[in-house]
């Protein structure tokens, strides 16, 4: 039988609680569907469980998020019901066969399912059977968008001054999308060749100080992102809505940090884009930008217009680099082994033959296995 103590922490929307989440606390969420980049969040911070008041399934799509937990052995308990918010932030709890306790009361007080490979895969089987008809409704967002959102082909933005500098340079613009970590880490050596401008969106600056980089300019809703991130950048850029309202101007304020508004119907993956090409980057590379219908339902979004709009209007200027962890996973077989350790023997071999000192070793040695053996 399961059983598991820890730190309660709570948070009802789960990228603001990741930025807390210290190793081995227990994480209280409330995220019905949550999404793989949410899920990601929680295990990359060490949470030793997850109890989610809501259902970590989606009813109208296959979301990732429980993939995530299953595949890195997070222990996760769904749908306990809000009585798990009647915890206290920072409180000693344990968890048994599904059942809550505050520690050192047997006492009940939320009970939830335990997260397993045959829920899901019973949720993939349900939801791709309903996924035709979440496409058209998709399609139809996405067209019916695209009239309102037009003016990002055509309208330039109108940005802040900015100490960055990008005209004729390589710019990254890194978002929190699925496999932004590993996609990261497969181009570093690009990155440390080229020196490109570095742009996170939200969150996605903190990928870049995990490496050991540090953020050019952040841009977006500044709700994702750590103080530290934020007190690193050059440039701050808060995305805001088109009547001017900016909530995360606000956290800015409260750090005493200076920064820039800019406002915009698309997201931030797409104000940061614009900016990048506006201010005639040379090349832009994308990591982690949402590109796909799962991605966009995952962030919440009816249709995918400003993105399609952004793309068009960015060009061949934007290479996506989603995905490019996978083209190589950097493992070597034996026969491609061999070669370079017979390689890397060779001059070695000669060396040591040819070298006065290596002969006196090579001699000292053979007399001792005489000595040592009898003959």
């Amino acid at each position: 039988m399961l059983v598991i103590t820890g730190i309660a922490r709570l948070g009802r929307r789960t990228k603001e609680l990741a930025i807390r989440l210290k190793a081995g606390d227990i994480a209280v969420i409330d995220h019905e569907g949550i999404d793989g980049v949410a899920a990601w969040s929680l295990v990359a911070r060490g949470a030793r469980a997850v109890l989610n008041a809501a259902p970590c399934f989606s009813s109208q799509y296959p979301n990732t998020g429980p993939q995530v937990f299953l595949q890195c052995g997070l222990p996760v308990w769904h749908s306990c019901g809000a009585a798990v918010f009647d915890l206290h932030d920072g409180e000693r709890i344990k968890i048994c066969a599904g059942r809550v306790y505050r520690a050192g009361d047997e006492r009940v007080l939320a009970q939830g399912e335990l997260l397993t490979q045959e829920q899901m895969a019973k949720h993939q089987i349900k939801t791709m059977a309903a996924l035709g008809r979440q496409l058209n409704i998709f399609v139809d967002n996405t067209l019916a968008f695209v009239q309102r959102e037009k003016s990002l082909l055509v309208d330039d933005l109108a940005l802040p001054p900015l100490k960055t500098k990008l005209a004729g340079k390589h710019v990254l613009v890194i978002a929190r999308g699925p496999g932004y970590r590993t996609d990261l880490f497969a181009i570093r050596g690009y990155m440390d060749a080229m020196q490109p401008v570095l742009i996170g969106v939200d969150g996605g600056a903190d990928a870049l100080l995990e490496l050991g980089y540090k953020p050019d300019m952040i841009i977006g809703d500044m709700d994702s992102v750590t103080d530290a991130a934020l007190r690193q950048a050059r440039d701050l850029i808060v995305h805001a809505y088109v009547d001017g309202r900016a909530p995360g101007a606000a956290r800015l304020q409260a750090l005493g940090l200076g920064f820039g508004l800019v406002r915009s119907l698309g997201t931030s993956e797409d104000v940061a884009l614009l900016t990048a090409h506006q201010l005639a980057a040379d090349l832009i590379v994308g990591v982690g930008l949402h590109s796909n219908m799962i991605d966009f339902l995952e962030k919440g979004r009816p249709g995918m217009a400003s993105t399609l709009l952004v793309r068009m209007r960015v060009g061949p200027k934007l290479v996506d680099a989603k995905g490019v962890s996978r083209l190589w996973e950097g493992r070597l077989r034996a026969r491609q082994f061999l070669p370079l350790v017979a390689a890397a023997m060779l001059p070695i071999t000669i060396v040591m033959c040819v070298a006065p000192w290596s002969r006196l070793i090579l001699r000292l040695l053979w007399m001792k296995c005489r000595l040592v053996f009898g003959y």
